[in-house]
């Protein structure tokens, strides 16, 4: 099979091929049609100041059909749509993660290859309404979102929400499900268009954080914000704490704009404000999110596909600033004939 291998920073990817795995004991094989990108691939390629001679498979989020399957699971999982959740190893604790959690990707080989052998607790029908490209837009992002707009700010119907950073997959997920849960939302960007485009979505309102007063401009048109979901921080997090309203809930996943430089203890304490950082989800939150996704039938903003040949390209693309939406890899060996 074909793979896209990561041997350290300073090295080019390299696609080369190596054997196809087989799975064993509670395992699948699933052949990948579509593979999506994340902030997380980049991320692994800048910081990780170790050689990896071998290479390792990088991809968290894929989607495709189980080809064939190891002892003690059913044959009739073979030829099932899927897509697969790169959560791994969350533990049995719902509220943080254990010890032994990982995402698929890094250290483990991931989906930037034509196959890949996962436990079968980690793939899941494919929704219905969505192709297998759209479908490996979903998994890290939304889950991300998922958890962090549900299970951690607990948003109501009808609240206000902010969302930072719009245009990125995690982000527009986060404003897809606030608004399907009847939220008034409004988001943040550095570009006019992508503003506009949130806005023709469904967005209330979008401020341009470049602009020195963008934070009182939307004090004043809004009157603050229940919930906040910020994947930047550094330096205008103290604005978004400014901009909640009392009892407000802020959710941090991302740190896209570096640290956090200072925080005034008194505005969290005085607004009683609740700030969480989150991680991903456990099993049932990407159980509950797909049926979210299902039943009100969203389907992902995509932005560009490259062959997988190609993933370097499409590395550089997801770092572009223009970028709104996911992009994905097509993998060499799926015929587009009789997409779903």
């Amino acid at each position: 099979m074909k793979a896209v291998f990561f041997q350290g920073k300073d090295y080019p990817l390299i696609v080369k091929d190596v054997a196809t795995p087989r799975p064993t004991e509670k395992q699948v094989l699933v052949r990948l049609h579509y593979a999506g990108l994340n902030h997380r691939d980049i991320w692994i390629r800048t910081e990780q100041a170790r050689h990896f001679p071998e290479g390792i498979i990088l991809g968290s989020d894929g989607s495709g059909v189980i080809e064939e399957v190891g002892e003690e699971v059913d044959l009739h999982e073979e030829g099932q749509e899927v897509v697969i959740n790169p959560s791994l190893k969350w533990g049995s604790n719902p509220v943080v993660q254990s010890d032994a959690f990982k995402i698929l990707g890094f250290p483990d080989n991931g989906t930037f290859s034509e196959y890949i052998v996962i436990s079968k607790d980690h793939v899941f029908d494919k929704p219905e309404h969505l192709s297998f490209e759209e479908s490996a837009a979903l998994p890290l992002s939304g889950l991300t979102a998922y958890r962090a707009l549900f299970t951690k700010a607990r948003l109501r119907p009808g609240e206000k929400v902010l969302v930072t950073g719009i245009g990125g997959g995690s982000a527009l997920w986060v404003m897809m499900f606030a608004l399907a849960f009847q939220a008034r939302v409004y988001v943040t960007s550095g570009s006019a268009s992508k503003l506009k485009k949130a806005m023709e979505m469904g967005a209330a309102g979008g401020y341009n954080y470049k602009e020195q007063d963008w934070a009182e401009k939307a004090t004043k048109e809004t009157g603050g914000f229940d919930v906040i979901v910020d994947s930047a921080c550094g330096k205008q997090f103290n604005q978004l704490l400014s901009l909640a309203l009392p009892g407000g809930r802020v959710v941090i996943f991302g740190r896209t704009a570096g640290n956090i430089p200072d925080i005034t203890p008194e505005i969290l304490f005085r607004k009683q404000l609740s700030v969480f950082g989150t991680t991903m989800g456990s099993r049932d939150e990407f159980l509950s999110m797909l049926d979210f996704v299902y039943k009100h039938k969203l389907r992902p903003v995509m932005a560009e596909t490259f062959p997988l040949e190609k993933a370097e390209e499409a590395l550089s693309s997801l770092e572009k600033d223009d970028r709104f939406g996911k992009i994905v890899l097509r993998i060499s060996s799926y015929s587009n004939a009789g997409t779903t």
